[in-house]
């Protein structure tokens, strides 16, 4: 290894690591800026949120790498133009595709550490962030009294209290207890109490002072009732949390999504859904075959089939199906022109009904269908848009010469837009049915790979594409013209 590629890949790795960082907690704030409202006020511990960020860390790396390397190798570029190290390279000889060439080699390795990343990581990280958030999501807030308020998380109770102190002393203290059994209603009321959380934060224990308890027994609708009322000077009352504490769901509730597969599996998940769907026409064809017995006459020997022929000398309605036929009291022609409307609409009715229900499934089955081919080709995009996105990078920094962060994240940050744009309309263009799987998910690459080839032309024929002055001296050369062409204008009216 030559002491220029030393240098090149020094100059890379730097921005590269703190690019990559920067770009990872920026979207991991973006996901909790979405989904904060549902995790707010739940109680989750420290532990819990995070093995969340690690879940949700791997699954935003394949996004987080192609800007990483886009705005890295800006920089780099950059750097080096800005500081006249690339005009030096390039006075000795050196070509902008040799100089390229260290790290070309690290985007081609980054792309297929990014592929294999997506095989074997992302499902599984989908699947641990997909069981962790949905049980967050559906968490129950955390025990919450407040002071004047009743509080209604914990399922059959309402409790209210007027004054909370210190130790968790509390005064005027109502529990309002809903029988899921029947229609009485409990309530226990105390001038004071104590509360105490269980160490297994499983049980609620209030031990109050100074009260009454109200109870009714018996069936308030057939009149045979009692009302029971006990007052005590000291009472215990347990409630179960179980309902706030988080559950747990198992992994293998979501393993066979379409996100949780492997290559591999994809593959294979293809292969069954295409025989699957291929089966439906033959079903479709044998299930109406009862129904539309012309169908017999339309297979590939239709040639040498002739339809039964006309009997000479049989009137019309002899020659009428069973189904068809009527009484002769019964037989005109309105009335037979009826009757075949009538029986014509029972058939496409029976016919409709047949069809209905394989329609749906065939829908359902096809459009899993999409979405694995989907996510297969997916992971392969997602990997070659690390080795696209270098290749637009790097010829643009060595034209725009400009290091640091301010130019080059504005030129990163719009191609980036440009792809995560395509990306997602792909996306949405194949669930919508629009595009083919392998089409929509190859757009933006289809897209950016020809801007890349156009920068990498203007990159080694030292392009002034996005030099400020070679602008400016266009626009001075412009405003001469005009100036001449209005001067020239003017001489003949004076004449």
């Amino acid at each position: 290894m030559k002491k220029l590629d030393i240098l090149v890949l020094r100059s890379f790795i730097g921005p590269f690591i703190a690019t990559f960082f920067l770009t990872l907690f920026v979207l991991i704030l973006q996901f909790f800026w979405l989904w904060i409202d549902d995790f707010v006020g739940k109680g989750i511990d420290a532990v819990t949120m995070l093995r969340l960020v690690v879940y949700l860390s791997a699954t935003l790396v394949p996004l987080a790498l192609p800007l990483a390397i886009l705005l890295s190798s800006i920089m780099t570029f950059g750097n080096l133009g800005e500081t006249f190290e690339l005009v030096a390279i390039k006075s000795a000889g050196i070509g902008l595709l040799r100089f390229m060439l260290p790290l070309t080699v690290v985007a081609i390795l980054l792309s297929g550490m990014a592929f294999m990343f997506n095989n074997y990581v992302i499902p599984v990280a989908n699947l641990k962030m997909k069981t962790l958030h949905y049980d967050l999501v559906n968490k129950k807030p955390a025990f919450d009294l407040k002071e004047g308020v009743f509080y209604t998380n914990i399922p059959d109770y309402a409790i209210k209290v007027s004054k909370k102190e210190k130790d968790s002393i509390l005064h005027n203290v109502i529990i309002f207890e809903s029988n899921p059994a029947g229609p009485q209603d409990n309530i226990v009321a105390a001038e004071k109490g104590i509360m105490r959380i269980s160490s297994d934060q499983r049980f609620l224990e209030f031990l109050l002072f100074n009260g009454w308890r109200y109870e009714e027994r018996g069936n308030r609708y057939a009149g045979n009732t009692e009302f029971i009322r006990l007052g005590f000077k000291e009472y215990k009352k347990v409630l179960d949390l179980s309902s706030l504490v988080l559950n747990r769901t198992s992994d293998s509730a979501y393993k066979d999504r379409y996100e949780m597969l492997s290559t591999r599996q994809l593959s294979k998940n293809v292969d069954s859904l295409s025989k699957s769907l291929a089966k439906f026409s033959e079903r479709d064809r044998r299930e109406l075959q009862g129904y539309l017995t012309f169908s017999k006459y339309l297979d590939t020997g239709w040639v040498d089939v002739k339809a039964p022929p006309v009997k000479k000398g049989v009137s019309f309605l002899d020659q009428l199906p069973d189904s068809l036929k009527m009484s002769p009291n019964d037989v005109s022609k309105a009335s037979v022109k009826q009757h075949v409307i009538d029986q014509s609409i029972s058939y496409a009715n029976s016919i409709k009904s047949t069809i209905e229900g394989p329609s749906f499934d065939y829908d359902g089955k096809r459009k899993e269908l999409r979405m694995t081919l989907m996510t297969y080709h997916e992971k392969i995009t997602m990997s070659i848009a690390v080795l696209v996105l270098f290749l637009i990078g790097a010829p643009l920094g060595s034209i725009v010469r400009k290091g640091g962060i301010g130019t080059p994240v504005v030129f990163a940050v719009i191609f980036f837009v440009i792809f995560f744009l395509l990306n997602n309309f792909g996306k949405k263009f194949v669930k919508e049915d629009v595009l083919q799987p392998a089409a929509g998910m190859w757009l933006a690459t289809a897209v950016l790979m020809p801007i890349a080839v156009f920068l990498i032309f203007k990159a080694l024929h030292d392009s002034q594409l996005f030099n400020k002055e070679f602008y400016y001296r266009i626009f001075r050369i412009v405003r001469k013209l005009v100036k001449k062409g209005k001067v020239a204008k003017q001489q003949p009216q004076a004449a």
